[in-house]
């Protein structure tokens, strides 16, 4: 005779046949027990619509919900999971639905037997599963999820759903339950979580890190494409999201913010490259611009040290409060043009193509921060009694011999390939297809077609002056100094310069070779020469398609325009500056903003 949970063996049957999809076979052992719809089938006391439902077998799963009194697919399995808990898992609104009209209690009752059991709706989001979460969303009470809910069981349940669907991107939703309860955007989950430090980890979520190939940023603003129609909604929504957010941190004051940490969720938006986050920041709280972190860094530090353009970009837009953003020191008494003399993070580095270009990407850093600071702050020196330039030439050390070896190996490689081209050039010159006239010295092809011989002739003498000029600029690049500033334009140029006429040069060379096989054989084998004239075209695409993208972006990079976007359209983002009187302390000014709780947002403007 059969105990406890050992019971479920007289189900056998019923198991396998669902586990087997006989939908027939079931339906007769539940005809001849009518009792076993709601018995215990398995060791971990699942029902038989349990044991469907996770082994996938949706139509009987249906059947079964049919035949199942309402009160009794409330029932839990030995780890609290109800059969609505399980399908949420799925996708399917079908089962759900069938459920959830039998017995609307469903959405209320959490799954799991620990302290952090969840409703159906928050189960569905920890799997990622939209529709369904759009569902039960509609259909759980919504007091369920208030955090003034007098029931402390569903108290953190608000917050949780709010972090699992900022986590699977489900925007529209989250921005939905926060406009209902506001708190949630600042209160943290049972893992101690914020939704703001969420949306910091979530670049993805905002234009400025979704990384688009050129022609899909180009078309980014159409609609009919679905993908980035799709891509943008998700852009809009979580914009939407994080107003929502700061909305409601607005106010707070410097130990709500601390408990908040409102610091570490900022590093990690500035780090992950959210310019959204920043502008939205600032949109709701302009004198964050002078909070200080634990090390004495404000938004625009961070911005230096993480290489971040875009945000320290909005640095550019302050007006007259830039100046004394950018007098502060941190607590290591490094200020701006000492951080931009740190070494960039591998990740931003990578960015980069080359050690060489790598080395450039510092130094126009650190020339931009130079030029937005007072004269007076590149002798100054930090805690460790180093000046700016000597910490960015200690920092940049492996980095400047990293970029001399790149640049040599590769003018190195380029210089033997335009020494072979000039080479042949020259002796093509000189033996002329089809050879000369005895009497008069003239090339014979000269009086057989004149304009292709010319074109011949132009063709060679171009491959040879540009071949030649690309090994003198290779040659440049061997025995350069190999200073600092050398890799910031004078390097790049010469080796732009020296790829580029190598590039002319092969373009050249094979039109000298087309055009010499079409005088040797268009009159006599014109489907050979054909083919072969073809064929030459292959060389050229393949040094496109290797070398083209490493010239364009050195181009760029070198002669494009600033590395900060100081004419944006989103330049009245900020606030206007609030005027702060200036106060004559012995050889400072200090200035200090309205008074929140902050001591760190003294400014401190040195004279």
């Amino acid at each position: 005779m059969f105990t406890g949970v050992e019971k479920h063996h007289l189900y056998e049957d019923l198991y396998n046949a669902i586990e087997d999809d006989d939908m027939e076979r079931v339906n007769v052992i539940l005809k001849k027990e009518p009792n076993a719809t709601t018995s215990i089938v398995s060791s971990h006391g699942d029902t038989a619509l349990h044991i469907a439902i996770l082994s996938g077998k949706i139509e009987i799963a249906l059947d079964l919900v049919k035949k199942i009194p309402p009160e009794e697919l409330e029932i839990s399995n030995e780890f609290g999971a109800t059969p609505l808990s399980l399908a949420a898992i799925t996708e399917n609104i079908t089962l759900a639905k069938a459920m959830v009209e039998k017995n609307n209690n469903l959405v209320t009752l959490k799954s799991g037997n620990t302290d952090q059991s969840s409703l159906p709706v928050i189960v569905a989001s920890m799997y990622g599963r939209k529709r369904m979460v759009h569902y039960l969303y509609s259909k759980t009470p919504k007091h369920l999820l208030d955090p003034n809910n007098p029931d402390p069981k569903y108290k953190l349940d608000g917050v949780l759903l709010l972090n699992n669907l900022i986590t699977a991107d489900f925007y529209d939703i989250a921005s939905e339950l926060l406009k209902l309860f506001p708190k949630l955007g600042i209160m943290a989950d049972h893992h101690d979580d914020y939704a703001l430090h969420k949306l910091a980890h979530k670049p993805s979520a905002f234009a400025s890190g979704s990384k688009f190939p050129y022609w899909k940023q180009w078309i980014y603003n159409l609609p009919d494409i679905k993908y980035l129609h799709d891509r943008k909604l998700v852009n809009d929504e979580a914009s939407n999201l994080l107003g929502c957010i700061f909305k409601g941190i607005k106010g707070m004051n410097h130990l709500e913010l601390e408990r908040l940490e409102i610091d570490k969720a900022v590093h990690n938006a500035i780090k992950h490259g959210i310019v959204e986050f920043v502008e939205e920041l600032l949109t709701y709280n302009p004198d964050f611009i002078w909070r200080k972190d634990k090390r004495g860094r404000s938004i625009f530090s961070h911005a230096i040290v993480l290489r971040q353009e875009k945000i320290f970009s909005l640095f550019c837009r302050l007006g007259t409060k830039k100046s004394i953003v950018a007098s502060r020191h941190d607590i290591f008494q490094n200020n701006f043009l000492h951080l931009a003399a740190k070494l960039s993070p591998p990740a931003q580095l990578e960015r980069v193509s080359g050690a060489a270009l790598q080395m450039q990407r510092e130094l126009q850093w650190y020339k931009e921060v130079e030029s937005l600071v007072q004269p007076k702050y590149k002798d100054q020196v930090n805690e460790s009694h180093r000046k700016p330039a000597t910490l960015f030439t200690q920092e940049h050390k492996d980095l400047a011999k990293e970029g001399e070896k790149w640049m040599k190996n590769t003018a190195g490689s380029s210089m033997i390939v335009g020494t072979l081209i000039a080479a042949v050039m020259f002796t093509t010159a000189f033996t002329v297809p089809g050879g000369n006239d005895e009497k008069s010295g003239l090339p014979i092809m000269l009086y057989m077609d004149s304009n292709v011989f010319m074109i011949f002739m132009i063709s060679n003498g171009l491959s040879l002056f540009a071949s030649t000029t690309s090994v003198l600029m290779f040659l440049g690049i061997l025995t350069a100094r190999y200073a600092e500033d050398d890799f910031l334009v004078s390097l790049p140029t010469k080796l732009i310069l020296g790829i580029a006429c190598l590039f002319f040069s092969i373009v050249t060379m094979m039109i000298s070779f087309a055009t010499a096989l079409y005088l040797e054989l268009h009159k006599t084998l014109s489907w050979v020469s054909i083919p072969l004239i073809l064929l030459s075209t292959f060389p050229v695409v393949l040094f496109s398609a290797l070398q083209f993208p490493l010239l364009i972006e050195m181009v760029i990079r070198t002669y494009g325009s600033s590395i900060f976007d100081k004419h944006s359209k989103h330049a009245s983002m900020i606030k206007k500056p609030q005027q702060y009187p200036p106060q004559q302390n012995n050889d400072d000014y200090s200035m200090k903003v309205e008074d929140t709780g902050d001591s760190s947002m003294n400014v401190c403007l040195d004279a």
